[in-house]
């Protein structure tokens, strides 16, 4: 196996993995620090290194620097790697450069999860007391997004084994159909639910603070590893399902896990964040450009690039209409794509 990852890596050859993977580590560490220097109240590097180690500095600053940017910015580092590196799974799993983690029915799932308490979390909080806690929003937003990744699995299975081309076609289906049901809700809402539902639905990092980040962080990192154990048998599957199969991978359990790991990240993920577009599509490819098709690579390389592609968005969405903020999904859409476009007629010029 690792011989076929060595044959296709391609320019990766050239650049070694540590390099690549630690100059992204270090471009992910800068845009850590300017984010948390970058907002409303602008607090110098110095200042914000002192805040975090301790040391003597404004009471206010360091309020700022620790109880407001810190946990957003941990926060958008695992949203970020949660929703680029599944992307890159997803891709290497399908064989197909414009799969993303909504092909597998998580962030439709997740927001039908998600309208259903906005529209109904009134009634529900009579029922069940624990209902009036905020975590309810993204439990049901978190459950929403598995459920609608093993109703795809389960549609798609025959004999138990899935074809690539029945689970896409499975995927297609339920975001159809959770985005319709999604719909009907959305039309029976009134005017604050309504709201809710679409700033939540254009994402965004303001309400996740420390509650948001030790909620998605530990599922989020456990399924990341998953993925990232099974960068291996994902460059077999760059060969073929059957050649893959000749080498020893066990094809259908590969499928289940990558699917179940990546709904998992993308879930914890959107259930905090709300819906991020591009991030799990675009950011492969960029890190595919530089370091060809290796998984040991583009695995961990996605994940750092999605962190660090997310806080400087985030970034942007916290001071360009300063003090007020734009949606991070909007941000994320405006920059992925043009680039996607361009992706695309690229890819048509050397078809």
């Amino acid at each position: 196996m690792t011989d076929i990852a060595e044959s296709i890596s391609g320019p990766a050859r050239a650049l070694k993995r540590p390099a690549i993977l630690g100059g992204l580590a270090v471009l992910l560490a800068l845009a850590s620090l300017l984010s948390l220097a970058t907002g409303a109240v602008p607090i110098g590097v110095g200042d914000v290194l002192r805040a975090l180690f301790g040391f003597d500095v404004d009471a206010q600053n360091a309020a700022v620097v620790t109880m407001i940017r810190l946990p957003r910015m941990l926060l958008a580092i695992v949203v970020g790697g949660a929703l680029a590196g599944a992307g890159a799974a997803l891709q290497g799993l399908f064989r197909n450069p414009l799969a993303d983690p909504s092909l597998i029915g998580v962030s439709s799932g997740a927001a039908l999860g998600a309208v259903v308490v906005i529209v109904f979390g009134g009634a529900i909080a009579v029922a069940i007391p624990f209902a009036a806690s905020p975590l309810l929003l993204p439990f049901a937003a978190f459950m929403g997004g598995l459920a609608a990744t093993f109703a795809m699995q389960r549609l798609a299975q025959s004999g138990g084994r899935s074809a690539t081309a029945t689970l896409l076609l499975a995927g297609i289906a339920i975001n159809a159909l959770a985005g319709a049901t999604t719909g009907l809700f959305v039309y029976i809402s009134d005017d604050t639910q309504l709201r809710d539902f679409t700033f939540w639905s254009m994402g965004s990092l303001a309400a996740g603070g420390w509650q948001g980040f030790s909620l998605s962080a530990l599922p989020i990192a456990a399924a990341l590893a998953v993925l990232v154990f099974c960068a291996r048998s994902l460059d077999a599957m760059l060969l073929g399902e059957r050649e893959a199969m000749h080498l020893g991978v066990p094809v259908q359990r590969l499928k289940n896990i990558v699917m179940i790991a990546s709904a998992l990240a993308v879930s914890s993920a959107v259930a905090v964040s709300g819906v991020i577009g591009f991030i799990g599509i675009v950011v492969p490819h960029l890190v595919r450009m530089v370091a060809g098709p290796d998984h040991r690579i583009v695995l961990p390389g996605s994940m750092l690039t999605g962190a660090s592609l997310l806080l400087v968005a985030d970034m942007f969405a916290r001071t360009v209409v300063a003090p007020a903020e734009l949606p991070i999904g909007l941000v994320t859409s405006a920059v992925g794509s043009p680039f996607f476009l361009w992706l695309l007629v690229r890819r048509r010029k050397f078809a």
